[in-house]
């Protein structure tokens, strides 16, 4: 069986776009016949992020990547994050002449820039360096895919995603509010935006469905919307069945899993004409894409239910995890390179140098 090994940062119990993506992948590529394992946080100490206390980032160590890796003996390596963990798996591939692929799934320099100063340009240089060795840097829609290579990534393909319509579907069920309900669900934090959909003077409810560093404050702000918290599965699958407009105010996702979970909960969407959205949606009569977005959000209570699961009925799992399937094993093999890659800011140069195996592991 051919085996793939995906270095990610990013894994449960995280509830993110990136883990989900990747989870639902490798099980679609396992019924293709196609073993996708993991070289996860699971496998090393972890600290908390001082932004951000519910990610936890891995502490790897070389000669613990080494051995994991060896072991997996995989025939393809993905890297789909770039924290600590696929920048150790980068300078391990790097160093033998290991050929690997990438994706990209977030945006680092707006993130960053939302919670420092750091200024966008450099975080956007040091992706560039991070992805350039890769053989295919996967983009999830033809948008960030232009966007990639006009910002100097190299070798950019697309890996568009999938939803699970067994799990999200239609059905009867009622939340017990003043309707019309419009519904977010997502990482509760600065950058999706949520104040541009709480601030919105809208007849009936707002539900937020997810958990992040900005809930708290965002709850005594807005007493009149109802926060769910995290809510996972059926339990998430009947609450978005039970909405009435799917509201995305996020103006930086690569692409917005949710977006397809909601179309196919049979929930027409509301939204920025932004990247996402907009490749996700395109013209497809399932949702409202305007600069205002009060009017998208009326809008959308007007578009037939059914035809926003036809659409989603087009996006698989399985479509999707044969294209990464292809885009991993359609590699050529890479030139040995040495350790202590330089990386310049401006006039600094930053090493990225492998941590000491001294770290004691946490499983």
């Amino acid at each position: 069986m051919t085996h793939i090994l995906v270095a990610t940062d990013a894994w449960h119990p995280q509830v993110n776009g990136v883990v989900r993506t990747l989870t639902m992948m490798a099980q679609a590529a396992n019924t293709l016949g196609v073993e996708v394992s993991f070289l996860t946080p699971d496998e090393f100490r972890t600290f908390a992020m001082p932004s951000y206390r519910d990610l936890r980032l891995a502490l790897p160590y070389r000669a613990k990547v080494a051995s994991l890796i060896e072991a997996a003996k995989p025939d393809s390596i993905h890297i789909a994050t770039e924290g600590p963990i696929g920048l150790s798996v980068r300078r391990y591939c790097r160093k033998r002449g290991l050929p690997f692929t990438t994706s990209f799934h977030t945006r680092f320099p707006e993130y960053v820039s939302a919670r420092t100063p750091v200024p966008e340009a450099w975080v956007w240089r040091a992706l560039r360096w991070f992805h350039k060795p890769s053989r295919a840097v996967m983009a999830a829609t033809p948008a960030l895919a232009a966007e990639l290579r006009q910002r100097g990534f190299r070798n950019v393909v697309l890996w568009s995603r999938g939803v699970d319509t067994a799990l999200f579907h239609p059905r009867d069920v009622d939340l017990c509010l003043p309707q019309p309900v419009y519904l977010s669900v997502g990482r509760v934090a600065v950058e999706k935006n949520l104040e541009a959909f709480l601030d919105l003077d809208l007849p009936g409810t707002k539900v937020v469905v997810g958990d992040g560093p900005a809930r708290a404050a965002l709850e005594r702000k807005y007493p009149q919307a109802v926060f769910l918290g995290a809510r996972h599965g059926e339990e998430l699958a009947e609450i978005y069945a039970a909405a009435d407009v799917f509201a995305f105010p996020s103006r930086t996702d690569t692409f917005g899993l949710v977006l397809l979970e909601a179309l196919a909960s049979g929930l027409p969407v509301a939204a920025f004409p932004v990247t996402g959205p907009r490749d996700v949606i395109g013209a497809a009569p399932v949702g409202v894409l305007d600069d205002d977005l009060r009017h998208a959000c009326l809008e959308a209570l007007s578009i037939p239910r059914q035809a926003c699961v036809d659409f989603a009925a087009l996006h698989t799992w399985q479509a999707s995890a044969r294209v990464f399937i292809e885009r991993c094993m359609n590699v050529r093999p890479a030139a040995p390179d040495g350790e202590g890659e330089v990386f310049e800011f401006g006039a600094e140069e930053h090493h990225f140098a492998a941590l000491p195996a001294t770290h004691p592991t946490s499983r």
